[in-house]
């Protein structure tokens, strides 16, 4: 079984950087693993990646399978998305990217 890493690349106007990953670390990305679709994430912030358009991160969360990132995707992607778009309207940009897991620490 094949596990798949969905990966979360967001800019964020510097100006609300902090609040966004707060809000990130207390809200969403809880909301995200209480789908039980995913084993574990990471969040990470990108090095030399503020300039004058934002603070770059990105989220990667290890999928169970294929199946369980296809649950996610159909049954719960679309309204926690909408809860960030709502909250940060405007003031980011994001794109999302899967990479199939060839091998991995235990």
């Amino acid at each position: 079984m094949t596990q798949v890493i969905y990966s979360v690349t967001v800019k964020i106007d510097s100006a609300i950087s902090e609040d966004w990953k707060n809000w990130m670390i207390h809200h969403h990305i809880p909301d995200v693993m209480k789908t039980e679709c995913f084993e574990s994430y990471v969040l990470s912030k990108l090095r030399d990646g503020e300039d004058e358009h934002g603070t770059t991160f990105s989220i990667q969360y290890l999928a169970h399978s294929n199946e369980s990132l296809q649950k996610y995707q159909n049954e719960f992607a679309a309204k926690l998305q909408l809860e960030h778009t709502e909250r940060y309207k405007g003031r980011f940009g994001a794109f999302r990217t899967l990479l199939d897991v060839v091998n991995k620490s235990k």
